[in-house]
This record gives C-alpha cells, structure tokens and sequence, in this order.
C-alpha cells in the first residue's frame, strides 16, 4: 500500500475555510450561509480575544469590548449604544448557543430558500433580531416583574432571528416533515409550536427577558409570511439598507454604451414588453395561487415546476 500518492498540503485547511468563506458571499441567493458565516465569524473571534486578554491579565478589556456589542436593558444605556439592536443578534459566547442556533436555522432556513430564496431569510432574521430587540427593551422597561434587573441585564445571541426563521418556515409550510431522532417523522408547525411554548414557559425564569425576546421574533415570522402572501414584503426596508451600506464599497461601473435603435427595432422592443408585462400579471396571479396552495396543503403537495416558479419569484 502506498500512502505517498495522497498530497497534503499544509495550507489547504486553512484557505480551503477562506474559500468557504468568500464564496459564501460570492455566490448568488446565498443569505442563508452568509448569517452562519458572520456569526461563527464573531464567536471565533471574541473567543479568542478572550482567551488572549483573560491570560494576559486584560479580562476587563474584554467586558469593555463586550460591552460594545451586547444590549442593554436600560434605555439610556441603549441609548448610548443604538448600534447594539443589530450587533446583538450576531453574539454568542458559548458553544452550545451558537451550535443550536446555527442548526435549527440552517433546518428551517433551507426550507425557506427552497421556494423563497436567500434574500428573505435576511429579511426575517434582521426583523426577527430588531423586533426581539425592542421587545426585550419594552419587556425590562415597563414591566414591574423586571425593574430591580434592568440595569444590570444586558441580551446577546441569534435567537430572536432564529425564532423568526422557525416560525416563518412553519407558517409558509406548515405539514412540511422533518425526521426528528427518536420521534421519526413530524410536522414542522409542531416542531415550531414547541419551540415557542418552551421559551414562554421559561419566561419567569434566569434568562426570563431573553426567552420574552424570542417571542419577538416568532411574531414577526408569522406577520412577515402573512403578509408576504397577501403580496406585502416587509424585507424590502432591510435590502433598501444593505443595498445602500453596499454602495460604498462595490464600484458602480461608470461607462455607458448606447446606441440608436431604429424604428423597426422600436417596435419589436416596445412588443416585447408588453408580452413581458402579461406574462408578469399572469406569473404574480400563479405565485398567489401556489402560496395558497402552500397555506392550505403544505409545500410538499407542491409539483416540481410549482417550486420552480415559487423560487424564481422569490430571486427578482
């Protein structure tokens, strides 16, 4: 046997990571990969902070640095902070909660994209976070049960986002089944009924803000499919956003080619688009009936070509 023949090489670990990592922001409708990948990104990168600054004796550099990032329960801290309502749902510090997290919304995630696209599990993980976010501040605030916590309570962690992610994909498809260990076959609208009632009931408990958060961004993931299927994307704020931040670092390209057309050319150009203004009519009118035929049947009741359609839709 010869082990020679496979080649190593002492580098591929590592950039074979950065590859992943470019081309998950790279490659086209890839929303879902690119929330994994800044947070896992962040974790990787504070964790080794910590280590670095706790052994050199900077442990309060650290909760300085942490603090940047987290929310606070106060609202004039908060107010000191406001970037803290986006940095918070990309901060985790321990491996179990950003392990679970990751996973239910790669589960649930990929569900979405399948029909959705990439772009609306942004939509609702940023919504989710932001809407977990506020609640979490209004729950500390104005609820008496919470008042002697509050200035010592600050909330990291994806969950609220994931939340939204879960209970959207549950609202969307609802009979859609995943094979869980040890129960076999279940409906993800059981799965996700679960998941919410669990952090309701731990809501008087240590993380009692956190888990009322949560419910934040469950919320949104059921307005935001609702609405969605009446024809209403509440995502387009968030891409206006990202499309806006993006502007300033991709170059718009400068040079315009033009050129005159002749009247024959007119002609065809102006038929064109009114055949492709029909055949949009008709496409939205086709969207709303496989939405609805989703809301009514479950996703997986849907042809190959329904899905086809229903994944286009979401990509324009």
């Amino acid at each position: 046997m010869q082990y020679g023949r496979q080649s190593y090489d002492r580098g591929s670990f590592g950039s074979g990571i950065m590859d992943e990592f470019k081309n998950a922001f790279t490659l086209p409708d890839n929303g879902l990969m690119q929330i994994i990948f800044i947070n896992v990104a962040v974790f990787i990168a504070f964790m080794i902070a910590k280590v670095i600054l706790v052994l050199s004796g900077g442990e309060s550099i650290y909760d300085t640095l942490l603090s940047f990032v987290v929310m606070p329960a106060s609202i004039s801290a908060f107010l000191h902070k406001p970037w803290t309502l986006i940095t918070y749902f990309f901060m985790h510090e321990g491996f179990m909660h950003i392990i679970i997290n990751m996973l239910f919304l790669y589960w649930f995630g990929t569900i979405i994209k399948d029909f959705l696209g990439g772009a609306k599990i942004i939509s609702l993980y940023v919504l989710g976070g932001i809407a977990g976010g506020l609640f979490y501040l209004f729950i500390y605030n104005f609820i008496p049960f919470f008042e002697d916590r509050v200035s010592l309570s600050v909330m990291l962690g994806a969950s609220a986002g994931v939340y939204a992610v879960v209970v959207g994909a549950a609202t969307l498809t609802p009979n859609f089944t995943m094979h869980l260990l040890f129960f076999g076959p279940v409906r993800i609208k059981y799965i996700a009924l679960f998941y919410v009632l669990m952090s309701f009931a731990q809501s008087t408990g240590a993380n009692a803000g956190g888990n009322l958060a949560h419910l934040g961004g469950a919320a949104v993931g059921f307005i935001f499919i609702r609405q969605l299927q009446t024809g209403t994307d509440l995502g387009v704020p968030v891409h206006w956003f990202l499309n806006f931040i993006k502007s300033f670092f991709v170059q718009q390209p400068k040079v315009r080619v033009t050129y005159k057309r002749s009247a024959s050319e007119k002609a065809s150009k102006a038929k064109t688009a009114t055949t492709k203004s029909t055949t949009s009519d008709a496409s939205q009118e086709e969207i709303d009936a496989i939405l609805d035929k989703i809301s009514q049947h479950g996703y997986e009741t849907l042809s190959k070509e329904e899905k086809q359609k229903l994944f286009n839709a979401g990509n324009k």
